[in-house]
């Protein structure tokens, strides 16, 4: 009897002390939120946080963050110990890296090691990975050839030895980018970011009295496995196949997975999947794994928590060579492009195992707006045309379409699935760079028409200061190839890049906006669930009363009669439908 109840108590601790641990890395990611320069990291989120036991096992990552990095993350440690194993480590010490083919994908995300040491030996990890704006070279564009181009890259090194910062590395970062005093401060905030997170686990093996992780790194890690393993039991076994046709940068990309469920776990392979691109929307396959892992996450394992126990039953593969997997010096800045697409590309085949679970398509792929200014980042011809010097800037913003809509209720709007991160908010962005945003609300009629209508993507007006030109590094997906919707439900509207003079821009590459003019932008809308003929009339004329549809599209789509002001015309509603008189009261 004292046996079951000295287990049942060691139970309730090891999950005060996991709920500790999370809590303990959250705190992590905010000193990292607090600190940081860039408005990337600090507006919206694009970090990641995690501890990790002697072995470079993530046990416990932050609720703040995007799954491209924290699951690139969870990799990417155990690169930082077989280049330094933990007894060449000294307390003091921190590493860093941007290989993209090593952690999270592109030069521009910066990622720290920092390992935590207790009464003179390393006890684990703290690490985190945050997007810088600028990293030198092309910058945050698809347009390079080569990594080589893309940016400065920095081997795994350390950053901080015995507590001395390496300023020899930090010099050479600031001659090699165009924001050196943002970079910068952003490094340091990696360094605190890291630092908060190993005084709270200290303070916490204090408080509960640990000596070290192991027991409960290994309780934490095959938990999570078991509860994986049991999720994954439930599903119909076999293998389920989708294809996605993307846009591309000058020609359409297929990817291609076929899903196999099994007693072990799941497998997902990317054979058939377009090859290299020679611009940089390419995905190493750390990145791939990672948001292929967070896919299948979202609908089979969603509750439970997200370490290398909960990581392991879900595997990947694609052929070195393709666009899933490409080796070094291919250029990859522009990752996300594609990256972000995996989560939908395998809903396809989860859809056809558990079809009541599984969203329609959404806009998925993040807008990131990277806007360059300066006599250099323009044309020469908007040179000629400038009245006035431009000026030099660098600046990311962060906008999202629409998401696809899900099989009990509509889609969410603007919203960034599966990334993650948040809107960066216009005040912001025009406290930090010259530009203007005139314009930024939910585009009408984006969302595709359902059951369940698939969430609106946005429309966004941008100009430079005093009508000074700048150049936009396009990297837009989904303007030829929208969300699919699923159950009879209907795509989600396309996106558009596009000059204020209705001058039709490229959806990829670095193009100038000229003096006097704005960048024009409407984002894509995620597809629709089910047959829109279902929709209840009434939450039809509540759309458009809401803007979110127009009149004309509530007829064509929905067959449902509504006036301007959003009156709902039952009589004419029920003869759209060919039902009987009153029908469209429901």
């Amino acid at each position: 009897m004292n046996g079951t109840t000295d287990s049942g108590l060691a139970q309730i601790q090891t999950q005060i002390m996991w709920n500790r641990l999370i809590s303990v890395v959250e705190e992590q990611a905010q000193t990292l939120l607090r600190t940081a320069f860039s408005t990337t990291v600090r507006e919206a989120g694009d970090l990641s946080a995690g501890v990790f036991d002697t072995r470079g096992r993530m046990l416990a990552q932050a609720v703040t963050g995007t799954p491209g990095h924290v699951n690139s993350m969870a990799i990417a440690v155990q690169h930082f110990l077989e280049r330094y194993p933990g007894e060449v480590m000294r307390e003091g010490d921190v590493y860093i890296t941007n290989d993209p083919w090593l952690t999270c994908g592109h030069l521009h995300d910066l990622t720290v090691v920092t390992p935590v040491f207790r009464e003179g030996r390393i006890i684990g990890s703290f690490a985190c990975t945050a997007h810088v704006v600028d990293i030198g070279g092309r910058g945050f564009g698809p347009d390079a050839r080569s990594v080589f181009e893309e940016g400065l890259y920095i081997p795994i090194m350390p950053l901080v030895r015995e507590g001395r910062i390496n300023e020899d590395l930090i010099e050479m970062v600031r001659w090699n980018v165009r924001e050196p005093l943002q970079l910068e401060g952003d490094v340091h905030s990696l360094i605190a970011c890291n630092r908060a997170g190993a005084d709270r686990l200290l303070a916490m093996m204090d408080e509960f009295g640990l000596s070290d992780l192991d027991g409960l790194g290994e309780e934490i890690v095959e938990r999570s496995r078991a509860a994986t393993l049991a999720a994954i039991a439930d599903l119909p076994k076999g293998t389920y196949r989708n294809t996605l046709t993307m846009d591309g940068y000058d020609e359409p990309i297929t990817l291609a997975a076929a899903m196999t469920i099994s007693g072990e776990g799941i497998h997902v392979d990317f054979a058939g999947t377009s090859p290299a691109s020679n611009h940089g929307i390419n995905v190493v396959l750390n990145y791939t794994t990672a948001y292929t892992s967070f896919g299948l996450k979202c609908i089979v394992a969603k509750d439970i928590p997200n370490n290398a126990g909960s990581l392991a039953p879900l595997t990947v593969s694609a052929p070195e060579g393709s666009i899933l997997n490409v080796p070094r010096p291919w250029p990859v800045a522009a990752r996300h492009v594609i990256g972000h697409m995996l989560p939908d590309l395998v809903f396809g085949c989860l859809h056809q195992a558990i079809p009541e679970r599984v969203p329609a398509e959404g806009a998925a792929s993040l807008w990131i707006v990277q806007l360059r200014g300066g006599a250099t980042a323009i044309d020469s011809e908007a040179r000629r045309n400038a009245t006035f010097e431009p000026p030099e800037f660098e600046v990311a913003l962060f906008n999202s379409g629409g998401a696809g809509a899900r099989p009990t209720k509509d889609g969410l709007s603007a919203t960034a699935f599966p990334s993650g991160v948040r809107t960066i908010p216009a005040e912001a962005t025009e406290t930090v760079a010259p530009i203007v945003i005139w314009r930024k609300e939910l585009a009408k009629d984006t969302g595709g028409a359902g059951l369940l209508r698939g969430g609106l993507g946005q429309a966004m007006e941008i100009g430079g200061a005093d009508g000074a030109p700048f150049s936009v590094l396009a990297q837009f997906e989904r303007v030829r190839n929208p969300a699919r919707g699923r159950g009879g439900g209907l795509d989600g509207a396309p996106g558009a890049v596009a000059l204020d003079d209705g001058t039709t821009l490229r959806g990829k590459g670095q193009q100038t906006i000229p003096p006097d003019q704005r960048l024009t932008l409407v984002l894509p809308g995620g597809a629709g669930y089910g047959d829109p003929r279902r929709r209840r009339p009434a939450d039809v004329a509540a759309d458009v009363r809401n803007d979110l549809v127009s009149p004309e599209a509530a007829r064509r789509d929905y067959a449902v009669a509504v006036s301007a002001d959003g009156a709902l015309d039952e009589a004419a509603t029920a003869a759209l439908r060919g039902e009987g008189a009153g029908a469209g009261a429901e």
